[in-house]
């Protein structure tokens, strides 16, 4: 059986289902889950993230983190988690960036967030010499100081379409016309989830919920504003949902999301005013959704480069080069990412945003 034969059966039991729910089987379930059996990442993968396009990306951002811990007063014991942490590539370059930043390793706990067993050992490869532990729920962070990053992390958790009608809205569903998937629309009602968007979208227009975030967002923001800390969420996306941004990518290339279940990766563009309110609602400051590329450049990422670039010549520089470009240049990188900031009411923002 696959995952199609799966999906299908469910179907004809149960009806049509929602995009979370077909998001949700395709990457996470066990037999047949993408991320339960692909290493996705890199140029053999789907994509390829900016930890995995250069160091210069972790390096940057784990020295934010340490100047976030030291303008806190350097707590003495804090957890250093990651959500979503791939290969463990971005872990393992903010831990090399802070290597000599006195007492910080000494004060880390390292905890990381992740479903994927085949990236979990890859993670504990990659961080062999760290001690990393693992947790399958937020609330199992323990009472302390937090300081988080969550790089292309929310951009995976399942979404559902609603398709504005009248005063109501049609949920966007999965349902089988003989063994093809396909989309299709169910009854209008109420949403209360949406009561705020009838006034901002018109008739046909689609907007997008992810229910998965705000559980993850309070309790993070929770920990912050009790515990002190800082968090880093990086994504792309932008402020306010409408339109359609479900996608699938295989091999670097944009696919139907319906036609190889459990093959490819499945996104959808992160709305961070959600993200925002819910930290607020939990008592956290959040700083100005900040672009990607005005963040890394902030936090000094050409001069990084420019350090790294001293010795090297021909192939090697042009990649650095392009990597730098890649992570910071409006056309690729720098505008489609945003950077939130969570921390304190009390403390100052995250260096290189701005409150």
């Amino acid at each position: 059986m696959s995952l199609k034969d799966h999906l299908l059966a469910q179907i004809a039991l149960n009806g049509p289902m929602s995009v979370a729910e077909f998001m949700t089987e395709c990457l996470l379930n066990p037999k047949f889950g993408y991320y339960s059996t692909h290493d996705p990442l890199g140029a053999q993968g789907d994509f390829i993230t900016a930890p995995e396009i250069s160091q210069m990306f972790g390096e940057v951002i784990g020295l934010s983190l340490a100047q976030s811990w030291s303008d806190q007063g350097k707590p003495d014991k804090f957890i250093l988690a990651e959500l979503g942490p791939g290969r463990g590539t971005l872990m393992a370059d903010i831990l090399r960036a802070t290597g000599r930043v006195p007492g910080f390793h000494a004060a880390a706990e390292i905890v990381l967030f992740e479903a994927s067993p085949a990236l979990r050992d890859r993670q504990a490869q990659t961080l062999s010499n760290h001690n990393p532990r693992w947790i399958d729920s937020l609330t199992d962070l323990p009472e302390a100081p937090l300081f988080l990053v969550a790089n292309e992390f929310f951009d995976a958790l399942p979404i559902r379409q609603f398709l504005r009608e009248g005063e109501g809205w049609r949920e966007r569903l999965i349902g089988a016309e003989g063994e093809s998937l396909t989309f299709g629309l169910g009854p209008n009602t109420s949403q209360v989830a949406l009561a705020d968007r009838i006034t901002d979208t018109e008739d046909g227009d689609l907007v997008e919920l992810c229910p998965t975030a705000i559980p993850i967002l309070t309790v993070t923001a929770g920990r912050i504003a009790s515990h002190g800390g800082a968090a880093l969420i990086i994504d792309y996306g932008d402020w306010h949902s409408l339109g359609d941004t479900f996608q699938a990518l295989r091999s670097h290339e944009r696919v139907d999301p319906l036609q190889a279940p459990g093959h490819a990766d499945l996104t959808a563009h992160v709305d961070f005013e959600p993200l925002a309110l819910a930290a607020h609602a939990a008592g956290c400051a959040h700083t100005k959704l900040t672009p990607q590329g005005v963040f890394l450049e902030r936090l000094g990422i050409t001069a990084r480069a420019q350090a790294l670039a001293t010795p090297l010549g021909g192939s090697e520089l042009e990649t650095l080069i392009a990597a730098h470009r890649r992570l910071t240049h409006p056309e690729e990188m720098g505008n489609l990412f945003k950077v939130l900031g969570l921390y304190p009411s009390y403390a100052a923002p995250p260096p290189g945003l701005e409150p």
